[in-house]
């Protein structure tokens, strides 16, 4: 008996991997499934945005109108996971999650997705890994003795700490904000202002600076962590003193997974995928979507319409 080949394999169950899913589905692919390293879809929604965090169609400004027939608007957190949640019950998708896809192997007709013992066959397959699934660390060595207390999130974080914050995007003024309510919080950015973030985060850190919530450390590098005798964190600054910290949380982006692209076959350039108007890359077949395909992330809109794209350039239709 022939072993089961699925006609469409998604790495990533994320914004762009479920409209991928969704939108194929609408045009005639019924045998789709979906893999997901984590225990749910929209890990990093779940990881990284803080509780009620609102979440735009439109990202750092950037408008984008939706190309396909996914309908989203703006919301919460807890109403995009909702959002996709009815996506995926409403139409017909394998999701198989705490998969973790090691490679893409391109056959004569098929491709083998190769997992952890095992491996799934398909025609088609699209890669949707998001860049926060392997986040930006620094470059120097942290110490065994401090590394529960060196995070990328804010998970581990409980009351009353000195917290040090790493970074000037949206993720790490959030995080500086929303910490600030019960910890002593400062913001350590290379720059000298937070022009990277959005418009309403500028906003936010700016009033928690001026009310002294928050702590500008602005203009200045880190040159390394060392453990201090009582297991906290002294930080080496490059331009200014030593400082003591309970915990330093690292908001410094995410990274793309060339090792993994490599490994597929997929080419890059300047740090994205190559690949062509459909988002198909040099390897017929096999398809790249979501902020992978950016250079420094990516609004869900954009990930839906990648999906959009890449559904009718599979059924023909566009």
């Amino acid at each position: 008996m022939r072993e089961h080949i699925y006609e469409l394999a998604i790495v990533g169950a994320g914004p762009a991997g479920i409209a991928t899913a969704v939108e194929s589905y609408l045009q005639g692919v019924r045998d789709i499934i979906l893999l997901e390293k984590d225990e749910n879809h929209n890990s990093t929604i779940r990881k990284y945005y803080k509780d009620n965090k609102r979440v735009d169609v439109a990202w750092k400004g950037q408008k984008v109108e939706l190309d396909g027939n996914i309908y989203f608007i703006d919301g919460t957190k807890e109403t995009t996971l909702d959002f996709f949640d009815e996506l995926l019950k409403n139409h017909s998708v394998e999701l198989r999650t705490h998969v973790e896809v090691t490679g893409i192997e391109k056959k004569d007709d098929y491709f083998e997705v190769h997992m952890a013992g095992k491996s799934i066959k398909a025609k088609y397959v699209v890669v949707t890994i998001g860049r926060m699934g392997k986040p930006n660390k620094p470059s120097y060595k942290i110490p065994p003795a401090i590394r529960k207390k060196v995070n990328y999130t804010t998970d581990d974080c409980g009351s009353g700490e000195k917290v040090l914050v790493v970074g000037g995007g949206d993720s790490a003024v959030e995080y500086a904000v929303d910490l600030s309510k019960n910890n002593e919080v400062a913001i350590c950015y290379r720059r000298e202002t937070f022009r990277r973030a959005n418009p309403t985060n500028q906003r936010d850190i700016a009033n928690a600076i001026a009310h002294k919530e928050v702590r500008p450390i602005l203009g200045v590098n880190i040159d390394g962590l060392e453990a201090t005798e009582d297991g906290k964190i002294r930080v080496l600054f490059n331009e200014i003193e030593p400082e003591i910290f309970d915990r330093v949380i690292y908001a410094i982006g995410g990274t793309t997974p060339s090792a993994f692209l490599s490994s597929s076959g997929i080419k890059e350039e300047d740090g994205k995928p190559v690949h062509n108007e459909y988002y198909e890359t040099n390897v017929k077949g096999l398809f790249v979507a979501g902020d992978i395909t950016q250079e420094s992330g990516g609004s869900i809109a954009l990930g839906l319409n990648h999906g959009y794209a890449i559904a009718c350039h599979i059924k023909g239709c566009s």
